[in-house]
Formats: structure tokens, C-alpha cells, sequence
């Protein structure tokens, strides 16, 4: 498999609702929340792409550009967009949509560097 194919296969999407318990007092998504969820889907992605033991180095330029009120369905999707020799960068885009119409939009986006590690924590080649 060359590597526009392991990039395509690795792009993960996950839905989740918002429920009133991942609200802040404003009745949108917590920032830690997002954060959290959007760590998770780079992981993710960074470990399907390399399919090695992967940790989050740095994150860049999380942008949150509308907020997420409860009640909302959001989908996360992250894909690769930079592979380096021993880490991967990954773009999460959150989008953000009604219940019960077809209104949807970017809400959230930011990147996520991952270091490909070997059994003794030391840095290794991704592929």
C-alpha cells in the first residue's frame, strides 16, 4: 500500500450528540471537552495510519470558530496532513449539525502532532 492509500484508509469520522452533561453554563460544548475529543480522533488517526504505539507531542492553532450548543449532533474527522519521518501531523475538523434539519458547518478545527514510539518509549520511523 503506497502512502496516499494508508493517508485515504486512516481519515476517521465519529458522531457524537452533545448532551447537556458536556455543556458549560453558556449551553455549549465545553472547550476541554472538544479538546479531548478531537486528541482522541487524531490518536486515532495517527495509529491507523503508522499502526505503532503513538503519542500526542503538540497541538497547533485549535481555532473554534462558532460554539456547539446542546442538543447538537457533532461529527469529528480527522485525516493526515503531514507525515514526517518519525511523527504524523493530523487535521480534526469538528462539525457541528442540527437534529432535525440538514444545517450544518465547521465549528471547531485545529492539528495534532503524534511521534511514533518503540516498546521502550524511544522515538521510531512512522512507517
Amino acid at each position: 500500500m503506497d502512502i496516499s492509500e494508508r493517508i485515504e484508509q486512516s481519515k476517521t469520522r465519529i458522531f457524537k450528540a452533545v448532551f447537556p452533561n458536556t455543556v458549560n453554563h453558556y449551553d455549549t460544548l465545553f472547550g476541554g471537552t472538544a479538546l479531548s475529543l478531537m486528541d482522541e480522533v487524531a490518536f486515532i488517526t495517527a495509529t491507523r495510519f503508522s499502526r505503532k504505539r503513538m503519542v500526542t507531542v503538540s497541538t497547533d492553532s485549535i481555532d473554534f470558530n462558532h460554539p456547539i450548543p446542546a442538543g447538537k449532533i457533532i461529527e469529528l474527522v480527522g485525516s493526515i496532513v503531514k507525515v514526517g519521518n518519525k511523527s504524523v501531523k493530523v487535521q480534526v475538523d469538528i462539525f457541528v449539525e442540527d437534529m432535525y434539519s440538514d444545517h450544518r458547518e465547521k465549528a471547531i478545527c485545529g492539528a495534532f502532532t503524534f511521534v511514533a514510539l518503540d516498546e521502550h518509549k524511544n522515538p521510531v520511523p512512522v512507517l
